[in-house]
């Protein structure tokens, strides 16, 4: 899968593998664990944080994304959302999932553990479909188990912040390689449910298509 091309692309998202912030008194672990259940989309290394219920969602369906997550659903690019969820006061510890060569790939079950406790009951993650324009999936506070395990299908919403070109001169991901490229132009403003590749622009839909959900979470109480 173009492992060189996969090496550029995560570079940023890889450095943000060391960072993990805690607030707050010491606490009990969730195990969180993603699963690609896509046939073609990488998924990239997934931002996921313990929080209170006050804390602002990473998204709205229907309202404008921010520029944190913009950053995410465009390139992958970890740092500035890592940073922003490490700032609040809401947020208790933030890890970057990474799967065995960095993304995680269709098929591929990744995991990381993270302290939770009082209120810093609830999980939100986020990562890009990187063979996308801005398709992105993930958690928006979703609340822990008390005991055992939850398990949650999350399907691909589109950021809106880029128009779906399906072009490889806009897409980071194999086998484009474009990084930092948009096409702003008929983009449509606001996140929703993304609606899939529909082949007509680089890429096929054979290759790169899906069908809802796109990943399983698994949040399990240690």
């Amino acid at each position: 899968m173009q492992l060189s091309l996969l090496r550029n692309l995560f570079a940023a998202g890889l450095l943000s593998a060391a960072l993990a912030f805690a607030q707050g008194p010491g606490g009990t672990i969730y195990k969180v664990s993603i699963t690609n259940i896509t046939k073609g989309q990488i998924i990239s290394p997934v931002i996921v944080a313990t929080h209170t219920d006050t804390a602002p969602p990473l998204w709205e369906v229907g309202s404008p994304a921010s520029d944190e997550l913009r950053m995410v659903a465009e390139d992958a690019m970890n740092d500035d959302m890592v940073a922003k969820l490490g700032s609040l006061a809401e947020v208790l510890d933030v890890k970057v999932i990474m799967g065995a060569g960095g993304p995680i790939m269709p098929g591929e079950t990744a995991s990381a553990e993270l302290e939770f406790t009082g209120p810093y009951r609830w999980v939100s993650a986020v990562a890009m479909l990187v063979t996308t324009n801005d398709a992105f999936t993930g958690l928006n506070g979703v609340r822990g188990p008390n005991v055992g395990a939850g398990v949650h299908l999350a399907p691909a919403y589109d950021a809106g912040t880029e128009a779906n070109t399906e072009m490889c001169a806009e897409i980071p991901g194999p086998p484009c390689g474009n990084v930092g490229v948009r096409m702003t132009e008929g983009a449509e403003g606001y996140v929703y449910i993304h609606p899939g590749i529909s082949g007509e622009g680089d890429l096929t839909s054979s290759g790169w298509d899906w069908r809802n959900p796109v990943a399983k979470f698994v949040i399990e109480r240690l």
